[in-house]
């Protein structure tokens, strides 16, 4: 049952994603029709919620059994002494997962409002209370207690401080307000507190506001494979380009046993501080972050910069996680995005740049044994024209594809490191993977890139339209079984792709051919 109408988009943006999505490949596979169903099920999915949270644990402080028994004992508490299950991953051992209740029918919407911008709407459908920043109108006699009506905004047409709205807006649940209307916006101007707290929400998620800082972190599920899938070791060199907000470096860090050094850029001065704010609270110390722009981390002149500090030179790092900056439509509950096609296609260059930086802007990159692993959370790896043709070229440029490595060095008899120069793509193993090469979370690419089918499964795909709705409006698990749980939570996520690249031509072979 869908409750939200689906993800709103400019025509030329939709369309766009259309042609994508409907490719001559996609459409011989199956039909016109199937595939145009299937997009426009995504378009529906991308505005409600995944069916679980996920919840990666901090195993650098504390086991995941530990932390598992204090979230039980807090979410009692928060939901009146009910049993909530939690979950641990089988394939990602640090990963605990709660089933989210909802679609919830029959709240009774009540006369006074608040309206929400769409990113403060989109936070509570994961749980989260009103916070006065995010709220954008409120009806004329809010008093400090009364019970409200929270609707999110999600074109961003109501003007701030509003009495009332008649534009487009979504329920998303009731809540008690802690403020008055004056109180917020004749308040202080830097207010930030509890506006609303929620008590009815449409989907009923734990929240986890200042609950166990130290010891948990919030990602998307695909985001917790991304560290298992780079295989990080205690010792090690890591580069992690456009790091923030910090999810994956610490958890990286923390899969190293916060033994080695995980470099972290990132251009933004604030995002960068937060970053390392977030990993002193986690306990770690073996990363170093610096406000760099990462199209430039490459060091070609020895001469050039401070040691230790970007620019690097090449054969600097043993692995290298890329998150190019992206549209982000692919995250989940997203309503409405008001780009104009421009605007979406604009990241296209600055991501090929990122990638040569990983690659082949140089022969010489990174040292042995060299992982690069490349993630996006565009909607579906395949919809967008550039995520398609970057992986076409780097997968045709590569003579063979070997088992679970990524931007190698080869080496001769001899032992001596030789240079890699050009990319194959990876399968995807996991700690747990009993049959190494098939993805084991995610699904394959989506063909129309040019990829052959050898190629796509190298790949790990994960796609909203994947399973239908769920509504677990009462009871979120009832008699399901531990492994049916896990498959939903594994196919009910954002939108989202890894591949992981080997370099395997050396720089020697390669001269001796010319």
């Amino acid at each position: 049952m869908y409750v939200f109408p689906k993800i709103s988009l400019r025509p030329e943006v939709e369309n766009y994603l259309k042609e994508s999505f409907l490719n001559e490949e996609a459409v011989s596979a199956s039909s016109r029709q199937d595939a145009e169903r299937k997009f426009e099920t995504l378009l529906l999915r991308l505005s409600h919620p995944p069916s679980f949270t996920t919840v990666r644990v901090n195993t650098h402080l504390a086991s995941v059994q530990h932390v598992r028994g204090l979230l039980l004992e807090e979410l009692q508490k928060q939901f009146g002494g009910s049993s909530i299950p939690i979950l641990q991953h089988p394939a990602l051992p640090d990963v605990l997962l709660i089933p989210m209740t909802g679609p919830r029918k029959n709240i009774e919407k009540q006369q006074c409002e608040v309206i929400v911008g769409a990113q403060c709407g989109n936070a509570v459908l994961r749980g989260a209370h009103v916070y006065v920043p995010g709220i954008v109108s409120a009806s004329k006699f809010m008093k400090a207690g009364d019970v409200i009506s929270v609707y999110s905004d999600i074109k961003g047409k109501c003007k701030k401080g509003a009495k009332e709205f008649d534009g487009t807006k979504v329920f998303l649940g009731n809540g008690i307000s802690e403020l008055s209307r004056k109180d917020i916006f004749n308040g202080l101007p830097d207010l930030k507190g509890i506006g609303i707290r929620m008590t009815e929400p449409v989907y009923l998620s734990p929240s986890f506001d200042n609950v166990l800082p130290s010891y948990i972190f919030l990602q998307n599920l695909p985001s917790t494979v991304v560290a298992h899938v780079l295989d990080p070791q205690p010792g090690e060199k890591i580069l992690d380009l456009c790091a923030a907000p910090g999810g994956k470096t610490t958890h990286i860090a923390a899969l190293m046993q916060d033994q080695g050094e995980v470099i972290a850029l990132d251009k933004i001065a604030s995002k960068v501080k937060n970053l390392e704010q977030r990993a002193s609270l986690l306990g770690l110390h073996s990363i170093r972050a610096f406000c760099f722009d990462a199209t430039k981390a490459l060091k070609l002149n020895v001469t050039d910069g401070v040691e230790g500090a970007p620019p690097f030179l090449p054969e600097s790092f043993d692995r290298v996680l890329l998150d190019a900056p992206c549209s982000g439509m692919g995250q989940r509950p997203n309503m409405a995005c008001t780009w104009t096609l421009k605007e979406v296609t604009s990241y296209q260059p600055l991501q090929r740049k990122l990638l040569n930086v990983c690659t082949s802007t140089s022969e010489e990159s990174f040292r042995s044994p060299g992982t690069g692993v490349i993630e996006s959370r565009e909607p579906s790896y395949g919809c967008w024209d550039l995520n398609m043709r970057l992986l076409q070229e780097q997968c045709s440029s590569a003579p063979e594809a070997r088992g679970s490595a990524g931007l190698q060095h080869m080496h001769n008899n001899s032992g001596r490191k030789r240079r890699a120069s050009c990319l194959g793509p990876q399968n995807i193993p996991l700690p747990s993977a009993s049959t190494p090469g098939e993805p084991q979370i995610g699904g394959e690419g989506m063909v129309g890139a040019g990829l052959s089918l050898e190629q796509l499964k190298q790949l790990q795909r994960f796609d909203p339209s994947a399973v239908p709705l769920q509504n677990m409006d009462t009871d979120p698990l009832g008699d399901a079984r531990r492994e049916d749980m896990i498959w939903l939570a594994n196919k009910d996520c954002i939108g989202f792709f890894i591949a992981k690249f080997l370099k395997c031509q050396s720089t020697e072979e390669k001269v001796s051919r010319k």
